[in-house]
This record gives structure tokens, sequence and C-alpha cells, in this order.
């Protein structure tokens, strides 16, 4: 059954389209979801936490300077694939520790076995490993966003603070009015490399006992037999991989594009420190 970009004369189109729209391909197409809802989810905490994370860097406070570049210098300092395994265990295994203390007694927690008890079992669904997902990529990319914002603040210029300090403006005005709206002309360039990152990891998100679209490749792409049909394909997993290569490059085309006509549109009016406009 040679059809999946099969090279044959008498090519059977009927035989491929029945192939490529059967049960298993559909779970494939439908798994998208997964990998694209992980990327938005995951750039909307990496924002958040690389918000976070440069203002705490901005801290005049040592403390809370020091926890802020303490997490941007130890989460990019760890591979993501390490970081986005370990963070998840390690939640689920508190959870589990709480849930042993709470609903386990002293005997059952003494044992060898883990969890303790099958009141402390924490059986997670789909939904919990996409969101600990998310939270894993907005966790390890919040640190890039950190970098890229807090160099973006220190771009805006300084006479524009030193206009608004001399209208009178506090320096929480300052901060909502002044530089936070334009720093993001200085931030746009970063962040959408730090977006086609997160992109690319979500290649990972089997890792994480999601069935995303890598997976479902490797599966659709081994050598598939049946015993009353024999052998119906070969390995294609370079087929499958062909066609993630593409999907990628397409996200990849389709994002440089969003993130251009967002610049250009953040940047009307402003100019940079160089005296031409931005963008």
């Amino acid at each position: 059954m040679e059809t999946f970009f099969g090279s044959a004369l008498d090519y059977d189109y009927v035989g491929a389209w029945a192939y490529i729209t059967n049960g298993k391909h559909l779970g494939w197409y439908a798994s998208v979801r997964w990998t694209l809802g992980a990327a938005i989810l995951g750039a909307g905490f990496a924002l958040f936490f690389g918000l976070a994370g440069a203002m705490m860097k901005r801290s005049r406070n040592m403390l809370i300077e020091a926890i802020g570049s303490g997490y941007v210098v130890m989460v990019r300092g760890v591979p993501d694939v390490l970081f986005l395994i370990s963070f998840p265990l390690a939640f689920e295994v508190g959870i589990e520790t709480l849930l042993a203390y709470t609903q386990c007694t002293l005997e059952e927690r003494a044992g060898v076995l883990w969890p303790p008890c099958v009141g402390a079992q924490w059986a997670l669904s789909d939904i919990e490993y996409f969101l600990m997902a998310s939270v894993s990529l907005g966790l390890v990319y919040g640190a890039f966003c950190a970098n890229v914002i807090y160099g973006a603040l220190c771009a805006v210029p300084h006479g524009q603070i030193e206009s608004a300090i001399a209208y009178g403006m506090t320096p929480r005005q300052i901060l909502y009015r002044v530089h936070l709206p334009q720093m993001w002309v200085y931030a746009l360039p970063g962040l959408s490399n730090v977006w086609l990152l997160l992109l690319k990891a979500t290649s990972l998100l089997s890792l994480l006992q999601i069935a995303d679209i890598v997976q479902w490749a490797e599966r659709l792409g081994a050598p598939n037999y049946f015993s009353f049909a024999g052998l119906v394909h070969g390995d294609w997993r370079w087929r499958y991989y062909l066609v993630l290569f593409v999907f990628y490059i397409l996200m990849t085309m389709v994002s440089e594009w969003g993130f251009s006509k967002l610049t250009r549109r953040v940047s009307r009016g402003m100019a940079t420190q160089g005296g031409g406009d931005a963008g």
C-alpha cells in the first residue's frame, strides 16, 4: 500500500485520500490544538514571568533584585529539556506528598510504596498535563523574556523619564504611562526570537505525557503491520517528519509576519535614540 508520497505512475489518489483521512490521522490533525494551545498559553505565562522578573531586577530592594536575577540566571543556565521534565514531576510529587500527609495513615506513610495510599494518588488528566506543560514553558522562556524586557526598559530614552518627573508624575505613573508603553518597540524584536524558541520547544510536549503532533508522527510513520494484511507500509517516519518540518516553517513565517506588523504598529510616532523612526 505505497500511497503516501508514493512514486508509482498509477498513483492511487483515492487510496491516499482514504489513508490520510482515517481515524488515526484525524487524531494527528486534532493534536495540533495541543501544540498551538501550549505555545500560546506558554507565551502568556512567559510574558507574565518576564515582566515580573524584569521588574524585580529593577527593584531597589536588594532581596527582590536578587530573587529576580537569581530566577533569570538559574533558569537560563538549566537545559530546557531538563527543566521541562523536572518541574511537572516535582509539582506532581509535591501534590502527592501533601495528599499523603492528609489522606494516609502513619503506618501507610511508613511503607515503601509511593503513593502510600490510594487517597494520595493524583491521577492527572490531559488538561492538567497541558496546563503544567504550559507553565513549564512559561517559566523557562519567562527568564529570557525578563532579560529582553529589562534591556528594553533600560533603552527608553532617559530624557522622557526626566520630562515625566518635571511634569510631577509619580514613579508609578511614570512606569505605567511612560516606561512600559514605550519599551515595547525595543522589546518586540527580542520577544519575537523568544516566541520562536518557545514554538520549537512545543515539539517536546510528548515528554510530558501529551500526545502531540511529534508523537503522532512517530506512531504513524513507524512500520505498520497487521496479521491479516501483512506489511501495510514500511518506515515512513521521514515523510511524517517532513510534514512537521513544513508545519513549523509555516508557523515561523506567520509569526515573523505578525511580529513585523505589531512592531510597525507600536513604532508609530516614536523615534529611536538614533533619531529615526523605530521599525
